[in-house]
């Protein structure tokens, strides 16, 4: 369940840079949910994975502050990052050793018991694959051996760098079904990076777009949705646009005029068939009536685009 007043992770001023002239992020504010799904997206060299190393503190710290479950890192760092797991690109495996095995060094090394090996082998589906050789897994399994690996210790948090990265369109629907698993059966708090918003719109429920390093929306997928909805668009043409655009400006109409139609702003499924009525009455011939609806990779790449939007 979403606790939109308690936060999992939250960055304040987060700002990091490996030398002093090339800023990598710049004050980024995160501010991810407890129980949410967070899509961490954004293009190829925006900031998401030093981001992600800096959550984890696998980087030198940089300015500001990093809070996760209410701790902040630099105070509480050992509790929290036994509270997280995380896969960052591909999964470092023994590829000559078997499934189970993989998982029993890690297990050996954080002392966690051994009966929770097979529960994390149940939980991504390798139970009973977990006696083969890791190089003889497909690539989706060994992405989903490196999320039990993960899960060993029973995380609260679970950050993953471009999960599906490589795989294959039953690979990818793999992982999502794993994930949305996770989240809603086993309570897990998820960050996942991606460059695509087309990869994982179907599975968060907040969403960040960082670019150039800095935080350019950040909320609910559905406010985003909404985002999309506002910029569409009813592209009319009738025989005569001039006083069509006279009559829709009477009519209050939020509406431009394009190369050879009108575009009017569109709000509600009725407004369609309310202009046609409109302009008919009026006794002009309507040739086209077309709703324009912006997707969600149009809006993502107009935010990245636009600081200010």
């Amino acid at each position: 369940m979403i606790d939109e007043n308690g936060l999992a992770v939250e960055t304040i001023g987060l700002s990091f840079s490996f030398s002093k002239d090339r800023p990598v992020i710049k004050e980024l504010n995160m501010q991810i949910p407890k129980g949410a799904i967070y899509g961490f997206l954004g293009p190829n060299g925006a900031g998401k994975t030093t981001t992600i190393r800096l959550l984890l503190d696998l980087l030198p710290s940089g300015s500001g502050e990093i809070s996760v479950f209410g701790k902040t890192l630099g105070d509480d760092r050992s509790n929290i990052l036994s509270r997280t797991g995380a896969l960052i690109e591909s999964p470092s495996l023994y590829e000559h050793l078997t499934g189970y095995d993989n998982l029993k060094v890690t297990a050996n090394l954080r002392s966690i018991k051994k009966d929770r090996i097979q529960e994390v082998l149940k939980i991504v589906g390798l139970d009973t694959e977990s006696k083969k050789y890791v190089h003889s897994y497909s690539l989706g399994m060994k992405q989903r051996l490196g999320l039990a690996i993960a899960l060993l210790s029973s995380p609260d948090l679970l950050i993953l760098d471009e999960p599906t990265n490589g795989l294959d369109p039953n690979g990818i629907i793999e992982i999502r079904e794993l994930l949305r698993d996770l989240n809603a059966n086993h309570g897990v708090t998820i960050l996942v990076s991606s460059h695509l918003l087309s990869e994982v719109e179907r599975l968060v429920s907040h969403v960040g777009i960082i670019g150039r390093g800095e935080m350019m929306f950040q909320g609910p997928l559905k406010k985003l949705q909404q985002i999309s909805q506002d910029k569409a668009v009813i592209e009319i043409d009738t025989d005569d646009n001039a006083r069509a655009l006279e009559i829709l400006l009477e009519d209050h109409q939020q509406v431009s005029k394009a190369a050879q139609f009108l575009e009017v702003h569109y709000t509600d499924r009725d407004r369609l068939a309310q202009l046609i009525i409109l302009l008919t009455a009026a006794g002009l011939r309507v040739n086209r009536a077309q709703l324009v609806e912006s997707s969600l990779e149009e809006t993502f790449l107009s935010i990245i685009k636009d600081d200010h939007l």
